[in-house]
């Protein structure tokens, strides 16, 4: 274990150095040259060509020499070679210039090819390799990222019901019809996408809403480097996320290869997305921490009153709020990597299956929430200047807004935490419980977390409690139990911590933790059922959906 925490040390310091000395510039580069698109060149050809920076182009190849994506699949580290990637994204992220986005779906691609099992004959079976070993290279030269085209027109999580996109069979392959709302890393050599096959006579009698989705693979240019026909209609115009080009596609005959069974498409995009939203929590959790290092490092500068910041007990204690949430999010992450890395290399318990099952959209919806809170608190801790476009800093808040967006809503996630709930039978809630009692046993000898540690047990008590008794109450008490869930296996983690460390800061964050919040959200509120009764006679009163004069922006 001591080998393998000095590899991952050793590495971590010299890519710190290396982000300090060149990449933390070109990530800001990249948003000061935005990516542009060029449709039609001046003698009126169609070009769509897409723009970008030589700093976006340098992330690629230092993303590639780094084993960004690489180092989860050479498992040189065996299980801890997952947990090696996110503490090395938690450096990387803020510095990034969004590129992090297309190589969170390259991890998600390379997961989901790796995940294909079905043996298919002859070149569609060498192309996947041939992609997945792209995926995961260390030379820049032949290293690929890839896209995930899931959004259409309808926009929104319920894909099964809003794609739209066709395809045709052709002599080996499929051609794609249909139109891409929302596309990111629109650069990337390849894509996953969805579409439902259908035979030409069925797309003229619009049948195909009739079909299952089917998983495809796309390489986005020809061996040429022209397009594959398809176009790139227009770049999104969007509140944060600007360095990363986001486009709405239009597919018209795109070639493309079934990946997985015709109608799993549903099924097997899980295995992208359980990583990509795993991604989403470390850009979280390391867009708080580099809020808070700048607040931090800021209060010892600015002067007000006579004082430094840092000499304000009442701006210490805003510091200290934000410090414990990051330290929170940060034990939760690290958490569901080791679980991960341990189903990656096939050493898992039963119980860890299932408790990684529980808290991947846990930790997705919780710490994308706590992003977006915590980088609006570090902006005001600057006053004015945290106002300002060219201090650098809102450009960290206006980024983390799209954190609880994309890859499932807080909603989303938190019906998805219900699904797991019920499709285990609530062994996944048991699992957990088992997890909050191991986190505990040496917090309830020291002296100084027993209190701390009996709250974590009442609070897990109720939540067991809770979804025994009501049910029926499980869908619209799921934001509240998702975060109840959070709360409490996240302040059993810093209990266990502390009790590990002995240090008093460590001791403080924990008691904290459990002291200054609600732990268990779900106790407030004792019957659901009066919601569902009120919630909506109380938003909709005194409006006149027949007359909404102006404010109709989206039907």
């Amino acid at each position: 274990m001591q080998v393998v925490k000095r590899e991952i040390s050793d590495d971590l310091q010299r890519f710190g150095d290396r982000i300090v000395d060149e990449i933390d510039d070109l990530g800001w580069e990249c948003e000061l040259n935005l990516p542009s698109l060029e449709n039609i060149d001046v003698w009126g050809r169609r070009t769509d060509e897409l723009r970008t920076c030589h700093a976006w182009k340098k992330q690629h190849d230092i993303s590639s020499e780094e084993g960004i994506v690489a180092i989860p699949y050479e498992q040189k580290l065996h299980l801890w070679s997952r947990l090696h990637q996110i503490c090395k994204i938690y450096l990387y992220s803020p510095s990034a210039g969004l590129y992090t986005c297309p190589l969170a779906m390259t991890d998600g691609a390379a997961k989901t090819i790796l995940s294909w099992k079905k043996s298919v004959s002859g070149e569609t079976n060498e192309r996947f390799v041939n992609a997945f070993n792209k995926l995961i290279s260390r030379d820049p030269e032949t290293f690929w990222t890839s896209g995930q085209w899931m959004t259409e027109r309808r926009g929104g999580s319920d894909v099964a019901n809003s794609t739209e996109t066709v395809a045709v069979p052709d002599n080996g392959f499929y051609r794609l019809y249909g139109y891409k709302w929302f596309s990111s890393a629109t650069d990337s050599n390849m894509a996953l996408t969805l579409a439902r096959i259908v035979q030409d006579n069925e797309v003229s009698e619009g049948l195909q809403t009739l079909k299952g989705l089917t998983m495809f693979y796309v390489e986005t240019r020809n061996p040429q480097g022209e397009l594959n026909n398809m176009e790139i209609v227009k770049l999104k115009n969007k509140l944060g996320t600007r360095s990363l080009p986001t486009a709405e596609l239009l597919l018209d005959g795109c070639v493309a290869y079934k990946l997985f069974d015709e109608s799993r498409g549903i099924a097997s995009i899980s295995h992208m997305l359980n990583i990509t939203r795993l991604h989403n929590a470390v850009a979280s959790v390391g867009a708080m921490r580099r809020i808070l290092q700048l607040s931090r490092d800021y209060s010892q500068k600015r002067i007000a009153f006579g004082k430094t910041l840092a000499e304000i007990p009442l701006h210490m204690r805003v510091l200290s709020a934000m410090e414990m949430e990051i330290r929170g999010s940060l034990l939760l992450l690290l958490k569901v990597g080791i679980l991960l890395g341990k189903t990656e290399v096939g050493v898992s318990t039963t119980d860890e299956l299932l408790l990684l099952r529980l808290m991947s959209p846990i930790l997705k919806l919780y710490t994308a929430k706590q992003a977006v809170a915590v980088a609006s608190e570090g902006l005001e801790t600057f006053g004015g200047q945290g106002y300002m476009e060219d201090s650098r800093l809102p450009v960290i808040l206006r980024n983390a807004q799209v954190l609880p967006i994309w890859e499932g809503t807080t909603n989303v996630m938190s019906l998805d935490v219900i699904r797991s709930l019920l499709k285990t039978d609530s062994e996944a809630l048991m699992s957990l419980k088992k997890s909050i009692e191991l986190c505990l046993e040496a917090g309830k000898k020291e002296s100084t977390l027993q209190d701390s540690c009996s709250k974590i047990d009442k609070s897990i008590n109720y939540i067991l409690h809770f979804i025994k008794t009501y049910p029926e109450s499980l869908n619209i008490a799921a934001r509240d139990i998702s975060y109840s869930i959070a709360r409490t296996y996240i302040g059993a983690l810093l209990i266990q911590n502390a009790a590990i460390t002995k240090k008093m800061t460590d001791i403080f964050m924990a008691n904290q933790w459990c002291e200054v919040q609600e732990l268990c959200p779900l106790s407030l509120h004792k019957d659901y059922t009066y919601y569902v009764k009120n919630d909506y006679e109380a938003i909709m009163e005194g409006c006149n959906r027949l007359n909404t004069k102006g404010h109709n922006i989206i039907f």
